[in-house]
């Protein structure tokens, strides 16, 4: 299964994506806000993965420097 993700600023114009979808048959998911972040941190994640433990201290430290 393979999926796409449209963000756009029109409402309207997400409702009509969405209903043409559901009309050839296709399922629509409406993801929130943070739904969509916790996907790109899990892609970015998965892009950067190196296979080592690393402290939680460590990782908290990097989390909060980039703030």
């Amino acid at each position: 299964m393979s999926a796409i993700v449209i963000q756009s600023k029109s409402k309207n114009n997400l409702k009509l994506l969405g209903e043409l979808a559901k009309k050839i048959g296709e399922q629509v998911t409406v993801l929130s806000e943070e739904q969509i972040e916790d996907l790109a941190l899990g892609n970015y994640m998965k892009k950067i993965r190196t296979g080592k433990n690393v402290p939680i201290d460590m990782v908290l430290k990097k989390l909060r420097s980039i703030r």
